[in-house]
């Protein structure tokens, strides 16, 4: 497994074929992210991609839903890829500085009666075990709503240990 080095991070995403976007403006009265200590706080990511966002609409096609379980884990992906842009912000550039990621909150616009949650977070607990290794697991919720900013399928916010 790769290690939480900065260069070996983007090295693992250019090998499956992903980058990582240009963090994004906060939209909104918040910050993208707070350092206290060793922890990186860095808040609910939506799946945008190439500035525009991939994936709207509630999650589960087959209990009311537009969107399917499948789409829904590449928008959470696409949310994880936008928490390491984030964090590679707030770390001047350095994502080796990173020791390991301690969580992930994952919330997903779904209908009543849709129980796939953590499938669908899955998306971006794969990523970060894919680019971090070891350093990747973390602790996790993954929730739903019935609505999320933009209509947006899903949303995730993460707590790193950087050094």
């Amino acid at each position: 497994m790769p290690s939480a080095s900065g260069s070996g991070i983007e090295e693992r995403l250019a090998e499956l074929g992903l980058a990582l976007p240009v963090a994004a403006a906060p939209a909104a009265n918040y910050v993208p992210w707070t350092i206290s200590g060793s922890t990186l706080y860095v808040a609910g990511q939506l799946p945008f991609e190439d500035g525009k966002l991939a994936v709207v609409g509630p999650v589960g096609s087959d209990g009311g839903g537009e969107v399917s379980i499948e789409r829904a884990q590449h928008a959470a992906m696409l949310c994880g890829l936008n928490i390491l842009a984030q964090a590679k912000a707030a770390l001047a550039g350095d994502l080796g500085r990173i020791v390991r990621c301690l969580k992930l909150g994952g919330f997903v616009n779904a209908p009543a009666g849709f129980a796939d949650h953590p499938k669908v977070i899955n998306g971006a607990s794969d990523l970060m075990v894919a680019v971090l290794g070891d350093a990747g697991r973390h602790a996790r919720f993954a929730v739903g709503a019935s609505s999320l900013p933009l209509n947006v399928a899903v949303e995730i916010d993460a707590v790193f240990e950087i050094r």
